[in-house]
């Protein structure tokens, strides 16, 4: 899945979804390459069909033109297109549901709570196990 689109600041950009074997990421990039910057998961296992949402950095290069809002824009629609629930351990997508669930919610996503068994995923796929 890769995604047109342009930041806050009308710069055009793409996000591309890389799937990993235990982390995956949306990854923003110019039209050059150049990455911009990700937001990471894992998909939950035990059959649940969730991503949990641990991680989004934008290079300081790039800070203040929107790469981070433009990420989660686009993870969250795409967690509504494959039918999957959002746990939001990363800050970053804590505040924005924390704010913005209800409309997240009436738009077709869903989201839950973290658990600790949650960060315990998170940390195990960090280190490779």
């Amino acid at each position: 899945m890769t995604q047109e689109t342009t930041t806050g600041t009308g710069e055009s950009a793409t996000v591309q979804l890389d799937s990993g074997d235990r982390i995956s990421s949306f990854t923003a990039r110019f039209p050059d390459g150049r990455v911009a910057g990700r937001a990471d998961f894992i998909e939950a296992q035990e059959g649940r069909a969730e991503r949990i949402f641990f991680h989004t950095e934008v290079d300081p290069e790039y800070g203040g033109r929107g790469f981070g809002v433009l990420l989660l824009r686009e993870a969250l629609a795409d967690s509504i297109r494959q039918g999957v629930t959002v746990v939001p351990v990363c800050p970053l997508f804590a505040r924005h549901l924390t704010k913005h669930g209800g409309e997240y919610v009436a738009e077709g996503g869903a989201y839950r709570t973290p658990r600790r068994a949650d960060i315990g995923l998170v940390g195990r796929a960090l280190k490779g196990d």
